[in-house]
């Protein structure tokens, strides 16, 4: 069986996407905490809602409003953004907890929106930190 060789005219070949050399986003475009932050209480809200903690429904919870949380913040329109979304569900017993975080990041572009829900049997705080990709 032989090879054939097949030569592509520059118009066949795939098109790469072309850099659009943007290095800060227009205003409209930028992360809006306030907002992200809206979107997260829905989801929390929305998940749960009239439940009680439960040691083994806690680490499903985290990963689907994660999942949820990551979908309604894209949806809000801020493509060039590379999303990472933490969720921490805890049983509420009257206890104190610190969360901390550190980032490398550039202020002007970059943010982070988070909210914390609590009821009688558990805390839950989710956090959404948008970086702009360059």
């Amino acid at each position: 069986m032989a090879e054939t060789e097949v030569a592509l005219t520059p118009s066949e070949l795939p098109s790469a996407a072309e850099n659009s050399y943007i290095i800060r986003p227009n205003f409209k475009d930028k992360f809006k905490p306030a907002i992200v932050k809206e979107a997260i209480q829905e989801v929390v809200a929305e998940h749960l809602k009239g439940k009680d903690y439960d040691p083994e429904q806690a680490p499903i919870w985290c990963k689907t409003i994660t999942e949820a949380v990551k979908e309604k913040v894209k949806s809000l329109g801020m493509d060039r953004y590379k999303l990472a979304v933490n969720v921490v569900i805890g049983e509420q017993r009257g206890q104190g907890i610190k969360v901390g975080c550190r980032c490398f990041w550039d202020s002007d572009t970059d943010n982070y929106a988070q909210h914390l829900y609590m009821n009688e049997s558990m805390f839950c705080l989710a956090t959404a930190f948008g970086v702009f990709f360059y």
